[in-house]
């Protein structure tokens, strides 16, 4: 019986020698047992969190640096350490993490709260309760016995921008509640300037202790990639000059050892894809280049309505090679709402979407003077041209186009 190409395709992959070891240690939610060039930062917080053994209070910590500076590594690393500590000596602590970014779990007062009720055991309907009564449910899930939790929000600045910094006064205050449990909250942000717009009051019960992590060197994110390579790879299968490539790609982008780690295993997947034994330096460009196209592609794909057609404006204005301004696309963008059933924004509005289009990068707009005529935005896609016949499909999807 003759064989399909499929058959003979999947029979010859699994022939093959692999790659991958453990696919899993390249990933952004892995914590390894060492981490490199963070051990000041390990040591710091596990002095801020020592208290916990003697189930003593630590203090709140706030954590910020830019993203893959290893905030989340070590705090989950240091927590879970302490964890198994006290699980050693029958002490009652226990912790949750919590990324404030999901959508769905952690965008309102009530989803997140209701999250972290669900975390402990609680049955919390999606909607329909008073925010107060959520509270209660949380407040009664973790004081049903002594103990201790040391509660991880990372990119606590998300949340802020989503809900507002009532959250965290509500947050920090809940221990006055408690009568057999207390709470320490260990905050993770990438935006260094987040604490300076936080209400005072808020500020001082948060920030009781901070940390800074700074951005990561060449040198330093090499060493962080041979380690995990080690573990995700078989021996040999990477070639001279990709860790140095991927480490020289991730310094430009700030030290992101997360953004490294992604490059390697990127290139790893492609070139298992390509049915070639090794890792080599061209992977890394073309790795570079899938990350690149997915970024802006889930960029576009979250963005509300009103972005979607202003961007869309931009699109079909882009083909005839003239220079694009915001008065220009205001017309189509009219046209497009009334098409979709949208309530239009007026001029300015669009104007303060195309401003926040350029900061997510998928445009340049550059502000220009037309002297008595006021100021205006010339605009340019910052898109790569082969991504455009994608980002036009899924702006139609989203549009209903």
């Amino acid at each position: 019986m003759k064989r399909s190409k499929l058959s003979v395709f999947l029979s010859d992959y699994l022939d093959r020698q692999p790659l991958f070891k453990d696919k899993l240690s390249l990933q952004s939610n892995y914590t390894p047992e060492n981490i490199p060039h963070r051990e000041e930062q390990i040591e710091e917080l596990a002095r801020i969190l020592a208290p916990s053994l003697r189930m003593h209070k630590p203090s709140n910590v706030f954590i910020y640096g830019k993203s893959g500076t290893g905030k989340t590594c070590v705090s989950q690393y240091v927590v879970k350490e302490i964890f198994e500590a006290c699980k050693k000596n029958k002490v009652s602590v226990n912790y949750y993490y919590l990324n404030c970014k999901l959508k769905k779990v952690a965008d309102t007062e009530y989803r997140l709260i209701a999250q972290l009720a669900r975390g402990f055991g609680q049955t919390v309907p999606a909607t329909g309760l008073p925010t107060d009564e959520i509270y209660k449910l949380f407040i009664e899930s973790v004081d049903n016995k002594k103990q201790l939790l040391i509660l991880i929000l990372d990119e606590i600045d998300q949340l802020v921008n989503k809900v507002g910094d009532g959250i965290l006064y509500n947050l920090t205050r809940l221990n006055s509640e408690l009568k057999n449990s207390q709470i320490s909250i260990i905050g993770i942000s990438n935006d260094l300037m987040f604490t300076d717009n936080l209400d005072p009051r808020v500020k001082s019960s948060l920030s009781e202790e901070e940390l800074v992590f700074p951005p990561y060197n060449a040198l330093q994110l090499q060493d962080i990639l041979r380690e995990r390579s080690r573990i995700a790879f078989a021996e040999g299968v990477i070639k001279e000059g990709v860790i140095e490539k991927c480490a020289a790609y991730a310094a430009r982008e700030h030290g992101d050892a997360r953004r490294a780690l992604e490059l390697l295993r990127v290139a790893g997947e492609l070139t298992e894809r390509s049915n070639v034994s090794e890792i080599s330096i061209e992977y890394i460009d073309s790795a570079e280049n899938k990350i690149e196209k997915d970024r802006v592609l889930d960029i576009i794909r979250t963005q509300p309505k009103q972005f979607q057609i202003t961007l869309y404006s931009i699109l079909k204005y882009n083909g005839n090679g003239k220079s694009i301004f915001t008065g220009d696309i205001y017309e189509d963008y009219l046209k497009m709402c009334g098409d979709v059933g949208l309530k239009p924004l007026t001029q300015r509005r669009v104007s303060d979407i195309v401003a926040e289009l350029d900061m997510l990068g998928l445009i340049n707009a550059k502000v220009i003077s037309k002297g008595r005529y006021g100021r205006t935005r010339q605009i340019s896609l910052a898109v790569p041209s082969m991504t455009l016949p994608k980002i036009k499909d899924i702006l139609k999807e989203g549009l209903g186009l």
